[in-house]
């Protein structure tokens, strides 16, 4: 099975759909891309916008989700940012704390009030 992502104008993804390999001539990656692309266009309409997507994310850096946003110079999908204060990693294609998070072996999420990590425990005891 292929996946493919349609793009707003702005290339953010709306809505990612499951093309069988028969409809794109059981071709690999890149060479399947221009006819899923046909394929997608001839149900949805010409004048809409596909990329292919990789479930296992061999190409593009991930698979994509809606509102993931798609950047033609690097050539990837891109996660909506999480956090105003994370910062864009070009070379990863991802967002990433300010601060690195801790490496201890516990779990954290992220504070964007007090731009830290903290520990899960110490939420769930504050509930």
């Amino acid at each position: 099975m292929a996946h493919f992502a349609q793009l707003d104008v702005n290339n953010v993804v709306l809505q990612v759909i499951v093309v069988s390999n028969e409809e794109i001539g059981n071709l690999p990656f890149p060479e399947s891309e221009p006819v899923g692309v046909a394929f997608c266009q001839s149900l949805f309409g010409n004048d809409t916008v596909w990329k292919q997507t990789s479930y296992n994310s061999s190409f593009r850096k991930r698979y994509v989700g809606v509102g993931y946003v798609y950047d033609f110079i690097l050539d990837a999908f891109i996660p909506p940012k999480p956090y105003a204060s994370w910062i864009f990693n070009e070379k990863k294609c991802d967002w990433e704390a300010p601060v690195p998070y801790p490496n201890d072996g516990k779990i954290y999420c992220w504070d964007e009030s007090t731009l830290h990590w903290i520990f899960i425990p110490e939420l769930i005891s504050e509930q």
